[in-house]
């Protein structure tokens, strides 16, 4: 405890460090506050009985990304979807399109790029918008004022929700550069776990007051929910380090591989490199069969088939889930991970890895490596995404349940580790002591995108 209470004094001591905190959660709190807000021709006391229950499925999913905005038709109530849209699209499309390849390398081809990701995140958003004022009408057509006529509702919403997700975006964005931690994905951070007070609370009331076994049996649920975030935490952080040599030059009477300190270094390669990505995606298809089979046909067969990928409890619904799960792991870590690139690195910087040849060789044991260490990755990876399911199937509560590993607990716990890098370095940049005894805190790329740009 006492060091605790020394960190954190440690950590107000520090001036910029200080205004930093102060900034981040200014801004946040003006982000939860218009989360708060209605749309303008929206009658919240109407609203709170019709459209809540329609956030169900892939709008749950939307609706948790925005903080609960999405169900509280708030002026946020896109929140940041759009802009991890436009980013996650800017950023494939520099994988299959040479000349935005070139541009990423450059730092006046990123600064472009970024600009792009901000025009495309307008045209997202607006045409979100317009969806979005079609699902107003068909789920809570009784909550819209009848004084706002369907135009004069259509054009005013388009242009809040537009300029709420772009200021959302800023936010996001002024966090980054003067606050701390990644903007966007504290802020979604933020939204997810704003929910995590209630869902607690009943969750205890269900097991105290609801016959649900008593205080014991919430005890047990909140050892293994605090065992869950270790284990979260354990691949999250988890590496495998690939050990490099220096080739040792001779200026004047001393190597330069001896002055600057050492010649031994690693690549650290991610267990889980693709970060919450893949679990975003599986859900995303998951969704798809329900839908079409809404909209196509009402045979029984197909209905239960539906409800079938529709229940987060059910045998097919996880086996599935896991199996796309693993496959989304794969092809995302293909997608982001260059072991060539890092190879002609490598051999620019005259290092090698000990017993392999500089230049393919080392791209194929790069490649391999990888792709040994990405399946048990990919595997506790899907093994997080249904634990919300097999929570709930033994009777724990739906909203506690989504906090049993899942979407919102890794990125919850990703964001809280890349923030307390954050401030670890800048103690340890001033001589103090680092916010643990041993070790570093390893932070992990920001959510849904290259290392440049997050969700």
């Amino acid at each position: 405890m006492k060091k605790l209470f020394t960190t954190l004094k440690n950590i107000w001591s520090i001036e910029e460090l200080r205004k930093r905190i102060l900034f981040t959660l200014t801004l946040i709190l003006i982000y939860r506050v218009g989360v708060m807000i209605t749309l303008p021709g929206i009658d919240p006391l109407i609203l709170k009985d019709t459209l809540q229950s329609g956030s169900e499925g892939l709008l749950g999913l939307f609706d948790m990304f925005a903080g609960g905005a999405f169900s509280k038709a708030s002026i946020f109530a896109l929140g940041v979807m759009p802009y991890i849209s436009a980013s996650i699209f800017m950023q494939l499309a520099g994988i299959v399109i040479p000349q935005i390849s070139k541009l990423q390398k450059e730092e006046s081809g990123r600064k472009k790029i970024t600009q792009w990701t901000r025009y495309l995140t307008v045209a997202v958003t607006a045409f979100q918008a317009s969806a979005y004022v079609a699902f107003l009408r068909s789920q809570s057509g009784a909550a819209i004022i009848p004084d706002f006529s369907v135009f004069m509702f259509w054009f005013t919403t388009v242009v809040i929700l537009t300029a709420g997700t772009l200021f959302v975006m800023w936010m996001g964005e002024k966090i980054t550069d003067k606050g701390i931690g990644n903007g966007v994905s504290l802020l979604i951070m933020v939204g997810i776990m704003a929910r995590l007070p209630q869902s607690l609370l009943q969750e205890f009331s269900a097991k105290n007051l609801g016959g649900g076994g008593g205080l014991l049996i919430f005890l047990i649920e909140i050892a293994f929910f605090i065992a869950i975030i270790v284990g979260l935490i354990l691949l999250t952080q988890g590496v495998r380090k690939i050990p490099l040599n220096y080739a040792r030059r001779i200026i004047g009477n001393t190597s330069a591989a001896a002055a600057s300190g050492g010649s031994r270094e690693f690549i650290p390669l991610k267990v889980n490199s693709a970060g919450v990505m893949p679990i975003i995606f599986a859900q995303a298809i998951m969704f798809i069969p329900a839908t079409l089979v809404g909209f196509a046909t009402e045979s029984e067969g197909a209905q239960g088939f539906a409800r079938a990928l529709s229940d987060h409890t059910s045998l097919w619904y996880n086996v599935i889930y896991a199996v796309l799960v693993i496959a989304f792991t794969y092809f995302y870590t293909a997608l982001i991970f260059n072991p060539t690139e890092m190879a002609d690195n490598l051999k620019r910087n005259n290092s090698f890895i000990p017993g392999v040849k500089p230049g393919e060789d080392t791209a194929n044991y790069i490649a391999t490596t990888m792709d040994r260490i990405t399946l048990p990755g990919a595997i506790f990876l899907a093994l997080a995404g249904i634990l919300p399911g097999i929570a709930a199937l033994l009777g724990v509560t739906g909203g506690f349940a989504t906090f049993f590993g899942g979407t919102s607990m890794l990125i919850g716990v990703g964001v809280v580790l890349d923030t307390l890098q954050q401030i670890e370095s800048h103690l340890l940049m001033r001589q103090y002591d680092g916010l643990m005894k041993t070790g570093r805190i390893s932070g992990r790329s920001p959510v849904g995108a290259s290392s440049s740009t997050s969700i």
